[in-house]
């Protein structure tokens, strides 16, 4: 990949490329199960996210500790550039990990984005401050004694899918799907490639040309 740094990587990602077509490169190389739920979505319309992911591992609790917010302070403080917090919370329902303030503090350590297997709050104001966040949902409760972040840096579990340290989530409209590092230097050329092929079968089509023949012309698929 001919990219002189990770953030024109990534940057070059998010203007490009699309989730649906990461998949399906990730499905031809034989990795299938790259998808997260259909119900981890962006919270606001326009939100695209592609960097590394910084997984975080949330627990839910049933009592109000002296300390309720260590974990995760240390987890966003351990963020460095182009990072994305991924975090994993069994699918609680209890708690609401994320805002506005861990938004803003993660952006300050060059942060690209959230990924949260459960809900996040004050989305106005993420939504003001364009910070590309993805979630279950929305509830407004706060994380002190109804979750602990217990790790962080490790394998979670985010919409069904192992996430390791390092591995490159990318989040649109569609959802988010996740490249293994090991795979990462066959997807995005692949992806790229495929999204110029797109392109080009689009312009027939707007011409007139059968599908077919558009497809066998350009050999998408």
């Amino acid at each position: 990949m001919d990219f002189k740094s990770e953030q024109e990587m990534f940057d070059a990602m998010q203007e490009k490329l699309t989730a649906s077509a990461i998949s399906d490169i990730l499905d031809q190389l034989g990795a299938r199960d790259q998808a997260m739920r259909a119900d981890v979505c962006p919270v606001y319309q326009g939100a695209i996210v592609a960097g590394r992911a910084y997984p975080v591992l949330a627990v839910d609790v049933f009592e109000l500790s002296d300390d309720p917010y260590r974990g995760e302070i240390e987890a966003v403080d351990s963020l460095k550039p182009n990072d994305v917090i991924v975090a994993g919370t069994n699918r609680s329902t209890r708690t609401c990990i994320w805002g506005e303030l861990l938004s803003t503090a993660a952006r300050a350590r060059g942060a690209r984005g959230a990924i949260i297997d459960g809900y996040t709050r004050d989305v106005s104001r993420i939504t003001t401050m364009g910070f590309p966040t993805f979630a279950t949902g929305r509830r407004l409760v706060d994380s002190g004694g109804r979750s602990r972040v217990i790790d962080h840096g490790c394998p979670v579990s985010c919409g069904d899918v192992l996430v390791k340290p390092g591995d490159i989530v990318f989040g649109d409209i569609d959802g988010v799907v996740v490249i293994p590092k090991e795979l990462e230097e066959q997807v995005i050329p692949l992806a790229l490639e495929k999204v110029g092929k797109e392109d080009l079968v689009r312009n027939d089509l707007l011409k007139g040309a059968m599908l077919r023949d558009a497809y066998a012309r350009h050999k998408v698929l």
